[in-house]
């Protein structure tokens, strides 16, 4: 893994506001409320589907509207509910929705209803036009060499091949997550080798717990980048990134570059807690790219953080850098 040089080039223009701008972009936040590690998928006649963790942890949900700021207002529908005893019967978290070769697919993550930590990744399928309609079959888990606590899965296609990338528990015991990645057979098989692409090191990624998790892919400029969210759920959790070439072999770890700072973080001055667990999608002109995160906006928290209900889904625009890095704009409101 390449960090220190490399992002001490770029560190300026992705903290400070050299930024190269497109079109101006206002949201009606929160999106959603009480709605954690949101996912929006943008088909192609631009039909925005928002799917997300509820507070509950027992369902999955989906709305759907013709704009980001639609999805606000927008009809809510619960498409698959949690089991009542065994697997995929507790703490149903981060589902994402994905439509591939005509079906559509949710990957997420799902603990036993009698061992609520043995977390895994499980897909439904839908062939249905309509991901609100039609019937969600369970395909089953998706099996990694590591039989560990896993979730947070994204997809995404590069030149020609299907990659998934996740978080999981690599080393045993309590050191937390890793992301993991390795190339697929179909949506819900492994090829392998599966490979780290990043642990937990720099102390902003160790608080509290050492995580890694959360990643979203987004493709510009000549590279991939994956944002991924770190440490505890709390006004502590933000986001780091790592970037690659785009024709570099993506399996390759040497190839990979990360960010030795988070890239997005508590703001309290704007009263935005724990910015984290983000996706990325773009808006009605096809080419802004937006990233829609959870956050809160107080610090305080009773009980654990994962008891609180009250992260919400907001949406912001990115802007980039004249060396072509996505500028989050930290010191920006929503």
């Amino acid at each position: 893994m390449k960090y220190f040089l490399i992002f001490m080039v770029v560190a300026t223009a992705v903290v400070f506001p050299s930024r190269v701008f497109s079109q101006v972009v206002e949201f009606d936040n929160p999106i959603a409320e009480q709605r954690a590690d949101p996912w929006v998928h943008k088909t192609d006649d631009g039909t925005y589907y928002l799917i997300a963790t509820v507070p509950e942890y027992d369902r999955i949900v989906i709305r759907k509207a013709s704009s980001i700021n639609g999805l606000k207002d927008a009809k809510e529908k619960a498409v698959w509910q949690k089991h009542e005893q065994g697997v995929m019967g507790h703490h149903i978290w981060a589902p994402e929705l994905h439509r591939i070769d005509g079906t559509w697919y949710i990957h997420f993550a799902a603990g036993e209803a009698e061992n609520i930590w043995n977390i895994r990744m499980w897909v439904l399928s839908n062939p249905s036009e309509n991901p609100m309609e039609g019937e969600w079959t369970e395909e089953g888990q998706i099996k990694t060499e590591r039989e560990s606590f896993s979730l947070d899965a994204t997809t995404f296609e590069h030149q020609g091949k299907r990659y998934l990338i996740w978080a999981q528990n690599v080393r045993g015991g309590n050191h937390g997550t890793a992301l993991v990645m390795s190339e697929m057979k179909n949506p819900t098989t492994l090829t392998g080798p599966e490979v780290v692409l990043t642990e937990p090191e720099f102390s902003w990624e160790r608080i509290k717990y050492n995580v890694n998790e959360g990643p979203a892919v987004i493709k510009r400029n000549g590279k991939l980048f994956v944002s991924y969210s770190a440490s505890a759920t709390n006004h502590n959790y933000c986001l780091g990134l790592l970037w690659i070439d785009e024709d570099a072999d993506l399996l390759d770890v040497s190839n990979w570059h990360k960010s030795p700072g988070p890239v997005f973080y508590t703001n309290e001055e704007l009263k935005r807690y724990g910015p984290g667990h983000n996706s990325f999608t773009t808006a009605e002109d096809g080419e802004t790219v937006i990233m829609i995160y959870h956050a809160r906006d107080y610090k305080e928290i009773q009980g654990h953080e994962l008891s609180d209900p009250n992260r919400a889904t907001r949406a912001r625009p990115v802007r980039w850098t004249a060396s072509g890095f996505p500028d989050f704009m930290q010191h920006e409101d929503d």
